[in-house]
Formats: structure tokens, C-alpha cells, sequence
């Protein structure tokens, strides 16, 4: 992941698929071209991404995949003259987002074990049985997942998870891009992310519950237990 997204998630979803349906709508409101209106729209994660590039000076796989998206959008839109070609713009970058989460498989930690850690490690959570919450193991998630197979088959199929939801998303995006009226695309789109993480979240939480993770947390070791994720 980018250094922006690792350190200001909220602030590279706004620029990412707020901002630019934001720009659209705006510049046309202004009586811009469609044309000019969509590809401002995109020129703001291109920019971001490109800023990331830049200041970590070295080649990130997220950002190339999603550079090379928006250019393939826009070089269909060029050549067949159709602005829905750039339209699927979204569909094309949250599909490249699916395909790093599927090759962070391959990587020493997937994705979702990378993202979640800082922001769950250390946390109370819920102990269903005494009613109450509680403090997990004073473990290290590191120490955890060198010693125990399950944390790490959970993580990984919670990769598998997200990364399924997120390529259904990118392939409804390109559905509504080629299907739906074309000034109502960039709202949708808009629309669809939150109801995507919305869904994610629920599932992830009971696979979460129904696979132990919690109890691991508590007790820093596999073992039995209904448990829930916590300030």
C-alpha cells in the first residue's frame, strides 16, 4: 500500500472516490464538457498516486496497478470515442485494488493483517461469555502469527473475503459504466463503496466470531471462545 494510504486512510478515500465524483459533478455544474468533467474527475487519484510515487522514490504495486488502469481507461475512451470507456475508470482501479489484496497472498503478510493490525492491535474486546470488556493478551500480533497456524488461515481468508467483495464491486462499477445513463454513473459509483464496506464489514465480523479470532486475541493462543473486537 501507498505511504498515504497507510498513513491517512479517511484522506485517500476522500481523494480517491469522493473527490473525483465531487470534481465531476461540479465541473458541470460550471458547464464544462462531459469529457473535461470526467477526466478532471480522474486526475485527482492519478495525482495522488503519483505524489506517493514520487515521495517514496521507489515503484509501489498498488499505485503502478492503479496508474495503469486509469491510463487503460483512458486510452479505450480516446480510441472508440466513448466517454464510457473512462467511465469505468472506477471499475478498473477498484479491480486493481482486488488484485493486490490477491497477490498480497503470496507476500510474507496479506493485506488485511497488514491494514488491520495498527488499527486493532492492543484492543479491548468483547467477552460474550463473562459480559464485559476485556483486555487481550499481552502478545504481539507478530508473535501470534509466527506460532499459530489458525491466526494465520484466518487472516488470509479474510484477504480471500475482501478481495472476492471488492472484484464483484469493480465488475458491477464497469457493469453500471457500459448499462446505466451516463450522468447518473459517477453518484452511483459514489454511492456503491459505502454499501460494499458496509456488507464487508458484517461478514468479516461474524467469519471474525465463527473462526476464533477473538479468542486468540484474548488468550494469545488458539483456543475456544466467542469474542468481539473493541475501542
Amino acid at each position: 500500500m501507498t505511504a498515504r494510504r497507510q498513513g491517512h486512510p479517511l484522506r485517500a478515500t476522500i481523494i480517491d472516490l469522493v473527490a473525483p465524483v465531487a470534481v465531476y459533478y461540479g465541473a458541470r455544474g460550471l458547464g464544462a464538457s462531459l469529457w473535461v468533467a470526467l477526466i478532471a474527475g480522474a486526475a485527482l487519484p492519478a495525482a495522488g498516486v503519483l505524489v506517493d510515487l514520487l515521495a517514496r522514490r521507489r515503484a509501489d504495486a498498488m499505485g503502478l496497478l492503479i496508474l495503469a488502469a486509469l491510463a487503460a481507461s483512458t486510452v479505450a475512451s480516446l480510441v472508440s470515442g466513448s466517454p464510457r470507456a473512462l467511465l469505468a475508470r472506477d471499475g478498473l482501479t477498484t479491480g486493481a485494488w482486488a488484485g493486490y489484496m490477491y497477490l498480497s497472498l503470496l507476500a510474507r503478510r496479506p493485506a488485511t493483517y497488514v491494514v488491520s493490525r495498527p488499527l486493532l492491535e492492543g484492543r479491548r474486546i468483547f467477552d460474550a461469555a463473562a459480559r464485559a470488556w476485556v483486555r487481550p493478551a499481552a502478545v504481539s500480533w507478530e508473535e501470534i502469527w509466527e506460532r499459530t497456524p489458525r491466526f494465520r488461515r484466518i487472516w488470509r481468508m479474510c484477504t480471500i473475503i475482501w478481495a472476492t467483495a471488492i472484484l464483484a464491486d469493480a465488475v458491477t462499477r464497469v457493469v453500471m459504466a457500459l448499462a446505466l445513463p451516463v450522468g447518473l454513473i459517477p453518484a452511483l459509483g459514489g454511492a456503491l463503496w459505502p454499501v460494499t464496506f458496509l456488507v464487508l464489514q458484517v461478514v468479516t465480523n461474524v467469519y471474525f466470531a465463527r473462526s476464533g479470532l477473538w479468542g486468540i486475541l484474548r488468550t494469545g493462543q488458539a483456543g475456544a471462545g466467542t469474542y468481539a473486537a473493541g475501542i
